[in-house]
């Protein structure tokens, strides 16, 4: 599912100079996450992952891949 995912939104991401690093789907304390890893040059801010989020949202409403009710997490990659 996340090499779907992958695919209907990369090119959305990098038209807004964003890297996608990585998607994970997982279950966390019983509720389920969309975590979606991006990156860019410079610093990730949090306007940054808002506009992700409003770019990709959509998208996956319409093509509705994940039945069951998920949390989107949209977040920077760690730096180490």
């Amino acid at each position: 599912m996340e090499n779907k995912i992958k695919n209907l939104i990369i090119k959305e991401l990098e038209k807004n100079n964003i890297i996608l690093d990585n998607i994970e789907y997982l279950k966390e304390d019983g509720a389920n996450y969309l975590r979606v890893i991006i990156d860019k040059e410079g610093y990730i801010t949090s306007k940054d992952c808002v506009e992700v989020t409003k770019i990709i949202n959509p998208i996956l409403d319409k093509e509705d891949l994940i039945k069951e009710a998920y949390i989107l997490d949209v977040c920077s990659k760690e730096r180490g």
